[in-house]
């Protein structure tokens, strides 16, 4: 299970963008997004660059 902080999301739309874009990840799952803690968890074997890269395509800042 991979666990990412995710800046800049603050609504449904939000959620469903970064939803989208992780579960196109090979290996992704499940994901679950947390809008009010700003987090987004993935079920598993995602490389952790590539989910990176998919929430950053949306427009999204990932915590280091």
């Amino acid at each position: 299970m991979l666990t990412l902080t995710v800046t800049g999301m603050t609504c449904e739309h939000c959620v469903k963008a970064v939803t989208r874009a992780v579960r196109a990840v090979p290996g992704a799952e499940a994901v679950a997004v947390d809008l009010d803690h700003g987090r987004v968890t993935v079920q598993g074997t995602p490389d952790e660059a590539a989910v990176r890269a998919a929430i950053t395509e949306e427009g999204y800042d990932v915590a280091a």
